[in-house]
């Protein structure tokens, strides 16, 4: 006898997508229903569009009034293979832009939209209509994954581990062998210089220059496989923030911040966090790979959130999230010593982090407030 509880899809709130926008200063989310804008220092909505029909993603532009959504869940808006710019200010759409295979990521500014597809990526010139630029192959790319700033464009490279880097002025292209398997995840830094990319082996995460496309760094998450939610640089640079399935939020120091006048076995300069985690065992010879590897400064568990069975059957198969995973632990930068982690799902949760002072140069993590913010509408 079947006793599981039925899964009340007509009436279950439930968070397809998660995107903050450039300064984090909110995040917007795509529902079952519709979509949310929130702001982000106290999770208040401020924006509410309902369509009694799914939106599997939505991305802002800023703060302005334009937001790039798709279609998604078991009952989409919108066909899953156009983007569609919303213009909330006049609550309609002001154009589209329709592909052969479904949508799985966008980015918008004032002068470019990026549509990101499972292997490739399409730029247009943000015009009524649309003017289309040119096209990059890409290697299997699922998850959507693309990031822009006014200088460049990345995105995972034709070849499986690779980043692509296009300089949006003159379309150079640069080519970052990152990982030996899939891109997970990657992000810019608030001013474009750095990108940091994670595997889906989840142990290992990588920072380069995206101007000289050289290694600066690498962090150690930890030792067993994960999958890595989430990677965002706090709004100086000087730190990177990483989630997983491990429902942990590190936090990592970079190369140029709080040098320490000692450069590890690779010339990068040491920090903090590189004498911090083994200490005088990182020098000794002939020791393991792990213990010489750089480590977060500090961690704290976040909450993922409880699902019901069945929770993400709700996404469509051409689910604009291109798994049958619901996003969780997306990070949001507030400022350089607080931010934010987010989960999806109908559990969905928004949770405060500040980074606390603890004296001798030590530092941690506390949570500073949290809230089921779908419950409260």
């Amino acid at each position: 006898m079947n006793t599981r509880p039925p899964l009340e899809t007509t009436s279950l709130p439930l968070v397809l997508s998660i995107a903050f926008n450039d300064d984090c200063s909110c995040f917007a989310v795509g529902l079952n229903t519709g979509f949310r804008i929130f702001s982000s220092e106290t999770c208040t909505q401020t924006t509410a569009r309902e369509f009694n029909a799914g939106i599997g993603l939505v991305q802002m532009m800023g703060k302005a009034n334009y937001l790039g959504i798709v279609g998604g869940g078991r009952k989409p808006k919108f066909a899953a293979n156009k983007l569609i710019l919303w213009d909330e200010g006049k609550s309609k759409s002001a154009l589209d832009i329709s592909a052969l295979t479904p949508v799985r990521g966008a980015q918008l500014s004032k002068e470019r939209i990026v549509v990101v597809l499972q292997n490739s990526v399409r730029v247009y010139k943000f015009a009524k209509p649309p003017s289309f630029i040119t096209a990059y192959e890409t290697a299997n790319n699922p998850l959507g994954l693309c990031r822009m700033s006014p200088r460049i464009i990345a995105f995972p490279g034709r070849t499986v581990g690779q980043v692509q880097v296009v300089e949006i002025a003159t379309s150079n292209v640069s080519i970052i062998p990152a990982h030996s398997s899939a891109i997970r995840a990657l992000q810019l830094s608030p001013d474009g210089e750095l990108i940091a990319t994670a595997s889906e082996t989840g142990t290992l995460i990588r920072v380069f220059s995206t101007r000289t496309c050289t290694k600066l760094a690498e962090l150690r998450r930890g030792i067993d496989p994960a999958a890595i939610f989430s990677l965002a640089f706090n709004p100086s640079g000087t730190m990177l923030a990483c989630t997983s399935d491990k429902s942990t939020l590190h936090v990592f120091d970079m190369p140029k911040a709080k040098r320490l006048g000692g450069q590890n076995e690779d010339g990068v300069p040491e920090t903090a966090s590189d004498q911090g985690k083994w200490g005088i065992l990182s020098k000794i010879p002939l020791m393991p790979r792990f213990v010489k590897d750089t480590y977060s400064f500090a961690t704290h568990a976040f909450e993922a959130g409880d699902e019901p069975s069945g929770a993400n059957q709700l996404l469509s198969e051409s689910s604009t999230l291109g798994t049958m995973r619901l996003p969780k632990g997306v990070i949001g930068w507030l400022d350089d010593a607080s931010l934010l982690v987010v989960g999806a799902g109908t559990d969905a949760r928004w949770e405060k982090f500040i980074i606390k002072e603890e004296g001798a140069g030590k530092r941690s993590l506390a949570k500073a407030g949290w809230k089921r913010y779908l419950a409260d509408y």
